[in-house]
């Protein structure tokens, strides 16, 4: 064969595999022709679950933001083993509160009544965290979707791959930059903070001796705040206890957190540092006095955090149950 042959099979390959890549791609419209009311069916259910209990909006978002961390925006997270060795039950990921997962199981379950077969659990996770972010007040922000569910899930891949709230901003920008998301994109989604709780064990080495000095408490804390924190997480506080990660609005999604950081009200140490740290100060300030600016950052972030590592009929399976392997 001639290289003119060559050279036609070579441009002939690329556009299969393009066509390949485009079929696979992302796309607000993936269901407009195989399960058109499908976003409606999302956020019905999101809406039920949110009048029986508003733990439904952070357990959700948090779900989705541990789910595209680990192993990609894939619905992982869902899946449940009998032998306690899959995503959820990572150390990280056991104070994923449960709501979150029954909010997508059930949705799922409503979609598939309607369009059985069709529609993957990472998308309705994708759809469902947008519904619960614009159902509290925050951005009704399109979703792309196309994606499959993942079909690995294992404890093991979690551990140091989400952020710790005793981390830097050092340790914050090298944990997101992994992912391509900038600092800006890392203080965007930091803000999803501004809806939820934290179980005390999780920041009482802010309330006492703090870097090992016997009745500190952490500079950058507000010491009234303080001293509401001890009363709610005393020294011998149990595991379950929890207090609202935005003192004023917990329930709203808007850019309080960020005013919360520059009087001192950050909750985690990754919080606070976001506004101590004069690299991210200027942003905080930013997002503290344009919540327009915040959401339109949010959105951002978000539509990047859900393209990581998308799967697609090669590596992945729409499944039947979010909480099983279809295999299995």
């Amino acid at each position: 064969m001639g290289a003119r042959g060559s050279n036609l099979i070579a441009i002939l390959v690329l556009i299969a595999a393009s066509s390949i890549i485009v079929g696979e791609a992302l796309t607000p419209q993936y269901y407009w022709q195989s399960c058109p009311q499908v976003q409606e069916i999302v956020r019905n259910e999101v809406r039920k679950k949110i009048n029986e209990t508003v733990v439904t909006i952070p357990a959700t978002l948090r779900m989705f933001f541990h789910d595209a961390f680990v192993t990609g925006s894939d619905a992982s997270v869902i899946i449940a083993s009998p032998n306690n060795d899959a995503e959820k039950d990572s150390s990280d990921n056991l104070s994923l509160a449960g709501d979150g997962f029954d909010t997508v199981i059930r949705a799922k379950k409503a979609v598939e009544a309607a369009c059985p077969g069709v529609v993957s659990c990472a998308d309705i996770l994708a759809m469902a965290t947008r519904d619960v972010v614009a159902l509290s007040g925050g951005p009704n922000y399109t979703v792309e979707l196309g994606r499959y569910d993942g079909m690995v899930s294992q404890a093991g891949l979690v551990d140091g791959n989400l952020p710790l709230p005793s981390f830097n901003l050092d340790d914050l920008i090298s944990m997101f930059a992994k992912h391509n998301l900038d600092m800006v994109d890392m203080i965007a989604l930091s803000g999803a903070h501004t809806v939820g709780f934290s179980h005390c064990t999780r920041f009482t080495n802010r309330l006492y001796n703090y870097n090992g000095q016997s009745g500190q408490i952490d500079p950058t804390l507000d010491s009234k705040y303080a001293s509401q924190l001890q009363g709610a997480c005393p020294t011998n506080v149990g595991p379950t206890i929890a207090v609202n990660m935005d003192p004023f609005t917990p329930i709203t999604f808007d850019n309080v957190y960020y005013t919360n950081l520059i009087n001192e009200f950050g909750l985690f140490s990754s919080d606070q540092v976001l506004f101590t740290d004069t690299r991210s100060r200027p942003t905080v300030q930013q997002f503290a006095a344009n919540q327009s600016a915040f959401f339109d950052a949010f959105v951002s972030a978000m539509g990047k955090l859900g393209r990581l590592d998308v799967k697609t009929s090669a590596n992945g399976e729409i499944r039947r149950d979010c909480t099983k392997f279809n295999q299995h």
